[in-house]
């Protein structure tokens, strides 16, 4: 019986050691990725000179072949908070860059093998080139469509260098955004929040409110220019329900397109490159009477739009409907649900800019107290809050001749179903005021980008 279990032991090692020595020790190990030095060696063209290939009025798909070519970037982005989905964003220098471009790849977890700063190389043979969602990126083709390179073909295209470089951000201000500029890595600096993001009573995330689909994107505002852009933030990212800070500060990230090619955006590899640290913020200054938003029990002043079906009405009510720069577009007239209200938009107007005013008929404050101004509010189709509240008691009949003040009102940011509600009302004192007053809806969009819709009911002032 032992001498039975001694050579099931014996010949148990022998079969043990025959599957070992059969088994080729590189099936077992991981894959490393192809690395070379920074002396690699091919024939080399920059991502500059590959766009070029690209027709803009044909918009045909460049396929690179029988070329030897290779181009060299450094990466801009990381994935590893789920704000880029499998792409890599490369500018052509680690320094004082000119052009950038996206590459698809059909990967996740990108920056454990592309680093941010990560110099690579990319063979062109076998890729395509075309214009997407306002960028340019390079794939593979695939029935008309351009497509992520495969998990197979990866090595074969992208060859990681050993140098790892320190990418200096272009320092910009938002009015300087411009397409020299798409697919690189930018900072800003004394930006902020639109203040309609950040009140207490209502402070939006990243990315996380119901009106968010794939991304979202949040206005922000130049403290040095007061130009304004979006930062836009994907509602898969790991960060999409941080609330926004209240403050100004400074931000890196790649500045791109939004999926519609409507405007610029940026885009963060992480929120710690969002440094809002400022505990102050470079709001203009408002008209400040006091804290009272309780209607009087006098009206003094209403309109409903009631009986408004062309907008040549409101001239024959005292109302003021201009715009300043000679275009054709102002205040019209609108209807739901036999509501009538006025609306504005520079939505297919071709007017770049469109400034236009609606002002009140003179309201009178002589004989009461505690005045509250109120009005209801829509916002539709938003790409940025283009509209101002102002007010006067010295209106000179031109809006541009005449001294306003800034009312700090309650503008709604995105579309206004997100509250619950079709409208929003906004109500804000103005009690520190004497003697006839005018109230200013002012709108300063541009198409195609700047292009909000705006609907305006039931404006009325009150007192006592």
């Amino acid at each position: 019986m032992k001498r039975f279990k001694l050579f099931n032991w014996i010949g148990l090692l022998f079969i043990v050691l025959l599957i070992d020595a059969c088994v080729k020790t590189d099936d077992f190990e991981v894959p490393t990725t192809n690395e070379v030095e920074d002396d690699f060696d091919g024939n080399f063209t920059s991502i500059s000179a590959i766009k070029g290939n690209y027709n803009p009025t044909t918009a045909t798909i460049y396929t690179f072949q029988n070329t030897d070519t290779f181009v060299e970037g450094f990466v801009i982005s990381n994935d590893e908070a789920g704000n880029f989905y499998k792409k890599l964003i490369l500018q052509d220098k680690a320094s004082n860059p000119i052009s950038g471009i996206q590459i698809l790849i059909d990967g996740t977890s990108l920056f454990e093998t592309y680093e941010f700063g990560r110099k690579v190389y990319i063979k062109l043979d076998g890729l395509s080139l075309w214009f997407n969602n306002g960028v340019f990126q390079l794939g593979i083709q695939n029935r008309g469509d351009v497509v992520a390179i495969p998990q197979s073909l990866i090595d074969e295209h992208i060859i990681r260098s050993s140098t790892t470089a320190e990418i200096e951000p272009i320092n910009l201000d938002i009015i300087d955004f411009n397409e020299n500029y798409r697919n690189l890595y930018i900072r800003l600096e004394n930006v902020q929040f639109n203040r309609n993001l950040v009140r207490e009573e209502k402070r939006f995330t990243f990315a996380a409110e119901v009106t968010d689909r794939f991304d979202g994107e949040r206005q922000i505002e130049s403290c040095v220019s007061g130009s304004t852009s979006f930062l836009s933030t994907s509602t898969f990212s790991n960060f999409k329900s941080l609330l926004l800070p209240q403050f100004s500060g400074s931000l890196e990230g790649v500045l791109s397109r939004n999926f519609f090619d409507d405007h610029f955006v940026i885009i963060l590899n992480s929120p710690e490159n969002l440094q809002f640290k400022n505990d102050t913020r470079c709001d203009p200054e408002f008209l400040k009477c006091g804290e009272n938003e309780t209607a009087g029990s006098k009206v003094l002043f209403e309109e409903n739009f009631v009986g408004v079906s062309n907008e040549n009405i409101l001239d024959g009510r005292g109302w003021t409907n201009v715009n300043v720069n000679g275009g054709n577009e102002r205040f019209e007239d609108g209807i739901l649900n036999s509501d009538r209200y006025i609306r504005i938009s520079a939505f297919n107007t071709q007017e770049n800019p469109l400034e236009a005013w609606l002002i009140t008929p003179g309201i009178s404050l002589n004989n009461s107290n505690n005045e509250v101004l109120s009005f209801d509010i829509k916002a539709s189709y938003d790409n940025g809050v283009i509209l101002s509240v102002l007010i006067t008691t010295d209106f000179t009949g031109n809006p541009s001749t005449t001294e306003w003040q800034l009312l700090d009102a309650n503008i709604p940011i995105g579309p206004t179903s997100q509250f619950g509600k079709s409208f929003i009302n906004s109500k804000i004192d103005i009690s520190c005021l004497e003697g006839t007053l005018n109230v200013a809806f002012k709108y300063l969009g541009a198409a195609p980008d700047k292009t909000t819709t705006y609907d305006i009911d039931n404006i009325r002032v009150t007192g006592n």
